[in-house]
């Protein structure tokens, strides 16, 4: 006799893994938008990634509803426990990474002139968006050996962002030697700064990402190692 209950279960442990999937495309799409609007100067895709950041947050108390259904009416074993558990903090990380989005969008909008041209935005958020990809796939299929890999990763997106931050900082030094005038110096500091806080916000975005891998091994293996 089949076990209608426990198919069931089974079924909702799918949906749910299925479900954090699809936000975690929904996040990465807004990413590259944000991503794409930064090296643009696309308004209207930016004001999309802005106005679309509602969709994500209900994605996500959506999503965090079932993984509290699953706890509270299943009582799940321990491994299934860990699966759910791990979801519901990689929602959270996927939250996140579609605040940061939108605050990329957001220096988007207020950007007047180019910065360093030569400071590797791009770069570093293409590598952000790649961390995340893997970080998903690797929820997808729980490869706890990418999950390391991952980590790794991460070191080169850091040493990326001192870099950039470096040139950046490099780049007001020698325009204020230049002479320029008090009012143009003070815009100068503002395009800085909001090119300071997207380096920073990039990076954080692979920090989150890196975060899920933690999840993922934990997940699969029972391993805590990259959560500390």
């Amino acid at each position: 006799m089949i076990d209608v209950t426990r198919e069931t279960y089974q079924q909702s442990l799918d949906d749910l893994r299925d479900d954090v999937l699809a936000m975690g495309d929904l996040v990465a799409e807004r990413l590259e938008m944000a991503l794409e609007s930064l090296s643009t100067r696309d308004e209207t895709l930016a004001r999309d990634v802005i106005g679309g950041d509602s969709e994500i947050n209900e994605t996500y108390l959506a999503i965090e509803q079932q993984c509290v259904d699953l706890v509270a009416l299943q009582q799940p074993v321990a491994s299934d426990l860990r699966f759910i558990t791990a979801s519901f903090k990689i929602i959270t990380d996927l939250e996140r990474i579609g605040d940061l989005a939108v605050n990329l969008a957001e220096y988007a909008l207020a950007a007047t002139r180019e910065l360093a041209p030569d400071v590797e935005i791009d770069e570093i958020g293409h590598n952000a968006t790649d961390l995340l990809d893997r970080s998903l796939e690797a929820y997808e299929t729980e490869n706890a050996d990418a999950c390391h890999d991952i980590a790794r990763s991460d070191d080169d997106i850091d040493a990326l962002c001192q870099r950039a931050s470096e040139r950046v900082t490099r780049d007001l030094i020698e325009r204020e030697a230049d002479g320029d005038t008090p009012w143009a110096l003070e815009q100068l500091l503002d395009d800085v700064s909001r090119v300071l806080l997207t380096i920073r916000d990039i990076e954080r975005i692979a920090d989150h990402a890196v975060n899920i891998a933690a999840r993922i091994l934990y997940m699969a293996e029972n391993d805590p190692s990259l959560i500390y």
